[in-house]
């Protein structure tokens, strides 16, 4: 069991590998653009010029990879080459069901599991040049496509359609209660499906002329990011060399409210740092909410500050959501182990 689990860990860590320059790249070029074009008030983020709206473009582009990235390589580490077809697809269907990265790494290990069995089929010689080709793909494919079609795509539908009645319901409710529960959402699975459902009742309620519920969310959004790219920096030892790097670019991506800057380190070490960020952006919200901070702008991080009410209390809620990320999962994290090191640097 423990040697199955960690070979589990080792064909995630492939697939991170693989997705944090696709990360680095779509975050870093969508914050500069955002950055130097700044937010407006009901708006949000918007880039109007040429060429920063260029910028923003290709950082886009490069952000639709992620999920099918880190798919197509968790089934490349359980499956070699004939995997990586598959976990593709697989990960672009992720993509339109819009159950984010943990949809991507179901898709990867079904693509791979999949294809490791298509694979030990054992089919007449003249049949073994066309299988990593054509057959292994082929089925597999089908086989995840159909998975993730109609035994994913309905219930991530029918919950996000359950936690916005619910988020409705409780709106009239404990605002303290309410920002912790939003908060907690938003950095469950990044810009996944639950935390577009907080994202988007947010958004609504500034519609409505109520601020105070984006306020808390703001607050929320850019603390993983922030809180991982702390940790990387409070304890070295505890990250690949690869993970490292990524969270100079996490902090870069939290200053903007890029909350998807932290899902190579959740990917890597869901058990861990899922918590840890759940905690950690709860704790902003809730912070935010007691200052009654308000955000005009359907986005977060610093960089809405403009846009803000009560600005002090942000910047307070924030610095404690990424003192509470850093803290919580540095302290459950374990130094790393020489072989995912090596690994570390077999895949540079």
């Amino acid at each position: 069991m423990k040697e199955e689990l960690k070979r589990v860990r080792e064909y995630l860590m492939t697939g991170v590998s693989y997705m944090i320059p696709i990360v680095v790249i779509g975050g870093v070029l969508i914050a500069f653009s955002i950055a130097l074009s700044g937010v407006q008030e009901g708006q949000g983020a918007v880039v109007t010029n040429p060429f920063l709206k260029s910028m923003m473009d290709i950082g886009n582009a490069a952000f639709s990879m992620m999920v099918p990235v880190l798919a197509g390589f968790i089934a490349y580490g359980i499956a070699d080459r004939p995997g990586i077809a598959p976990g593709l697809v697989g990960g672009v269907l992720a993509n339109q069901l819009k159950a984010g990265f943990l949809g991507g790494i179901i898709a990867g290990f079904i693509a791979g599991y999949v294809a490791r069995w298509v694979k030990s089929w054992k089919v007449p010689k003249n049949l073994r040049p066309i299988m990593p080709i054509f057959v292994i793909p082929l089925v597999s494919a089908l086989i995840v496509g159909y998975l993730m079609i109609y035994v994913l795509g309905n219930p991530i539908s029918y919950a996000m359609e359950s936690m916005t009645a619910w988020l409705k319901s409780m709106s009239t409710g404990n605002a303290v209660i309410l920002a912790m529960i939003t908060g907690a959402m938003i950095a469950f699975d990044m810009g996944g499906p639950v935390n577009k459902v907080a994202f988007m009742f947010g958004s609504a309620m500034i519609a409505e002329g109520i601020y105070t519920v984006m306020g808390p969310i703001a607050a929320a959004i850019c603390t993983p990011p922030l809180g991982m790219g702390l940790a990387t920096l409070l304890a070295p030892k505890k990250y690949t060399k690869t993970e490292r790097e990524a969270g100079y670019g996490a902090l870069a991506m939290g200053m903007i409210g890029i909350t998807e800057g932290a899902i190579p380190f959740a990917a890597a070490d869901p058990i861990r740092v899922i918590p840890s960020i759940m905690i950690g952006s709860s704790v902003a919200a809730a912070v935010a909410a007691i200052g009654k901070v308000g955000d005009h702008a359907p986005h977060g991080g610093p960089i809405v500050l403009p846009v803000v009410d009560n600005k002090l209390m942000f910047i307070v809620a924030i610095l404690i959501g990424t003192v509470v990320t850093a803290i919580l999962v540095n302290a459950l994290k374990k130094p790393v182990t020489d072989d995912i090191s090596a690994e570390d640097e077999a895949v540079e």
